[in-house]
């Protein structure tokens, strides 16, 4: 997943004005205490940062 497909989906289900402020926050146990931004600076892949976010989230499956 590109980086770009990655925030359109989080600006999609959390709102554009609130995507950042919830990936620079909220630090998930599933990411390895990580926040979305951390995770991604540390090399995980979008697709997989996204997963977690849905499954945390509970993004509906149609917007996976």
């Amino acid at each position: 997943m590109r980086l770009t497909v990655f925030w359109q989906r989080m600006a999609e289900h959390f709102g554009p004005g609130y995507a950042d402020t919830f990936a620079r926050d909220h630090v998930m146990t599933e990411l390895g205490g990580r926040t979305v931004h951390e995770a991604l600076d540390n090399g995980w892949d979008a697709k997989d940062v996204w997963r977690v976010v849905c499954t945390v989230m509970n993004v509906p499956g149609e917007r996976h």
